[in-house]
């Protein structure tokens, strides 16, 4: 038998290009973490997880990438969000760290607090902020797994030099999970 390897591909939504508006500037943090919830609400009604991400220039306020959970339809346990926004930003950008030189500081606008999983990639990114919506405990509410993310995340991350702030627009973000259970979106990793 011949084993045969497969690319990975992650695609995003057709939908996703739709709903973006490329050449906005979203000046104040809640425009920032208002795009994150509408892509995650977006992506509830289309089937898809309760999360969305996007990654922000800090100078001008534009969208840089953004990404929804894709886990169910990709197949791929590692297609959350953040990780997606974070490979598309690097993408983007042509390099491997958004904190190269010659690249914008990066902000990384979450509609949920990361999971263990993306803990770490945000943690490799290169992003100098990290701003968050529902919180994790308000995930695990709904039954997901976020794994063991380290107490003291938050500190983890300041010493790397990336500010955190989280609990931002914590309600509506917590409205779209609890949308999403309501409707039987599957809980992965329970």
């Amino acid at each position: 038998m011949t084993r045969r390897h497969q690319p990975v591909c992650i695609e995003q939504p057709d939908w996703l290009f739709d709903v973006l508006d490329l050449q906005r500037v979203y000046i104040t943090q809640q425009q920032r973490m208002a795009l994150a919830i509408k892509l995650s609400a977006h992506n509830v009604k289309q089937g898809g997880g309760p999360f969305g991400a996007c990654v922000f220039d800090m100078q001008d306020h534009t969208l840089i990438a953004a990404g929804v959970n894709r886990v169910e339809q990709a197949g791929l346990s590692v297609a959350h969000a953040e990780m997606i926004a974070l490979m598309q930003a690097q993408r983007h950008l042509q390099s491997w760290t958004l904190d190269a030189e010659g690249l914008p500081d990066c902000e990384l606008v979450t509609s949920s607090e990361p999971c263990v999983q993306c803990f770490g990639g945000i943690y490799w990114s290169g992003i100098k902020q990290l701003v968050c919506g529902a919180y994790k405990s308000d995930v695990m509410g709904l039954g997901f797994d976020e794994g063991p993310r380290p107490d003291d995340w938050i500190d983890s991350l300041l010493k790397r030099g990336v500010a955190v702030k989280t609990g931002i627009m914590r309600d509506a973000a917590v409205e779209v999970l609890h949308r999403y259970k309501d409707a039987g979106g599957l809980i992965y990793n329970p």
